[in-house]
């Protein structure tokens, strides 16, 4: 029997989700606010004649099995990561190896050998990624058949000597896992690097080795490759079936008896639906659409009180003309740029956050988004796209009257490894986690909907009660980063949340 069924939020996962539910042979209609789909991917233009597709930087493929089912091209050009030095020593972080000037044999092996391994966690993990994370009590087939694919994969596919080694650092920090086997500092700032971006957390916080595998896990379905244009995800909802429509903000989820009947729009119109599944934060969803009164008072407590304030800033600076950086050529700068010359710089970079401050010397990855995408800039010009950290949603001293003095504290410091960068900048913005929970509808500005860390993470995500992407209100799922197994362009939450809709008994045809 076709079901009604209605996705809030056409941002890449809704999408996806969208797309699976009417392959199955549903009606689906995604309900999109903003006036084009793609959420943190959608492209826009932030100054006359230039734009940025999106947030995201870069990018990894999307797991084969999306990409295969929904006819999605895998991946673009690979990129390396680039960590650039002030005295023009750079080093250069391949997929399996790393090179830079008076990078000792040692480090290289040792780098070649970690990734090999963590890859190879990242992997193992992949049956508890792929699935409905397993309920610990009451289990029904599916949850065993999981849990009983993990082991395998633990045990079997590690070896008990590399599985023995997953349990012990799993859920330590990065800062002392990579103090045990690489001596060179930049080197463990890079990799560092990926473990805290997007996340409240410095490379000494516990189950920062979870957040690195998080990252990797991207890089086992193929390399890395700036961020592209997201009409991919568009199209393969559209060939699906799935009717989009933007301009559509969502004010209120209609509950009747406990069960999700349908919506309604800011504009007051009413859509009836069998079944509705929200693309959108726990927060957004439960506490503002749903309404905490039909809600268990514990289980709203707990949504409110799930962590969801960003620390990323996301700037962009129009260029009249490709910057120089000290020990680059014009041609490397296709590549992921990063600046964390070591672990103390990252940590302290972090120590400001703690207390509602900025980071005096943030971390930033650099992209130029333009080199991949010529449509993006004036011919001639360019854009410059940048990530930093850290820059906490609350900031104590207010984000109306700082926003130029952090965008000042970003250019100056990209200014001592490209110098006169400035001077070619002919105009700027900035996005705050502010700026992107209001232009996005994500509380917090969250890159991931919230933290990643252990008590946020699989059966826990959001929360205890609905990390099974059904919620206790009868025909509302999750779809979205806020539920397992996260955030990042991967597909998989909106994937598994169609699965799950599709294997629940009346849950659609």
């Amino acid at each position: 029997m076709t079901k009604n069924i209605l996705i809030i939020g056409g941002g890449h996962n809704g999408l996806v989700c969208g797309a699976y539910l009417a392959k199955a042979g549903n009606k689906v209609t995604i309900l999109e606010a903003n006036d084009s789909v793609g959420g943190f991917l959608a492209s826009h233009q932030f100054s006359d004649g230039y734009s940025v597709n999106g947030l995201a930087g870069v990018v990894h493929p999307l797991n084969p099995k999306i990409a295969k089912d929904l006819g999605i091209k895998a991946g673009g050009e690979p990129v390396d990561t680039i960590s650039l030095g002030k005295d023009g020593r750079h080093l250069i972080l391949g997929e399996d190896g790393v090179s830079g000037d008076k990078l000792s044999d040692k480090d290289k092996d040792a780098y070649r050998a970690f990734k090999k391994e963590f890859r190879n966690y990242a992997k193992a993990l992949e049956p508890l990624t792929m699935n409905k994370p397993p309920r610990l009590k009451d289990m029904d087939t599916r949850d065993k058949f999981t849990l009983a694919k993990l082991g395998w994969k633990l045990r079997f596919g590690l070896g008990a000597s590399s599985m023995r080694e997953f349990l012990r650092v799993g859920g330590i920090n990065i800062y002392d896992v990579l103090n045990e086997i690489i001596d060179d500092e930049q080197l463990k700032g890079a990799i560092s690097f990926d473990a805290v971006l997007g996340h409240q957390m410095g490379p000494r916080t516990p189950t920062t080795v979870l957040t690195y595998l998080n990252r990797l896990r991207g890089e086992t379905y193929g390399a890395t490759s700036l961020a592209g244009a997201n009409s991919a995800f568009e199209e393969a909802a559209a060939k699906a079936g799935v009717t989009i429509k933007t301009g559509a903000a969502v004010s209120k989820i209609v509950v009747e008896n406990g069960k999700a009947t349908g919506v309604v729009l800011e504009g007051g119109e009413e859509m009836n639906a069998d079944i509705v599944v929200s693309n959108a934060d726990a927060k957004t969803t439960f506490l503002d659409l749903v309404g905490a009164p039909e809600l268990d008072a514990m289980f709203a407590k707990r949504i409110s009180t799930t962590r969801t304030n960003g620390n990323v800033a996301k700037l962009h600076f129009a260029l009249s003309a490709l910057p120089n950086f000290n020990g680059l050529d014009a041609d490397q700068l296709s590549n992921r740029l990063i600046v964390a010359p070591d672990m103390r710089y990252v940590e302290h970079a972090f120590n400001h956050s703690k207390y509602g401050e900025f980071s005096e010397k943030p971390i930033l990855e650099i992209t130029f988004p333009s080199l991949a995408d010529i449509s993006l800039a004036p011919e001639g010009h360019h854009v410059m796209a940048v990530s930093a950290s850290f820059a906490p949603y609350n900031l104590k001293a207010g984000w109306d009257q700082n926003k130029s003095a952090f965008s000042h504290k970003v250019l100056s410091l990209i200014e001592d490894y490209a110098p006169g960068v400035s001077a070619s900048v002919v105009a700027d913005e900035i996005l705050t986690p502010a700026d992107i929970e209001q232009g996005f509808n994500v509380k917090g500005g969250h890159w991931h909907h919230g933290e990643l860390t252990i008590d946020q993470s699989f059966m826990m995500r959001p929360i205890h009660g609905t990390a099974q992407y059904n919620t206790p209100i009868d025909g509302l799922f999750l779809c979205g980063a806020a539920a397992h197994p996260g955030g990042g362009v991967t597909g998989i939450p909106g994937h598994n949340a169609a699965e799950r809709i599709l294997s629940m008994k009346g849950g659609a045809s």
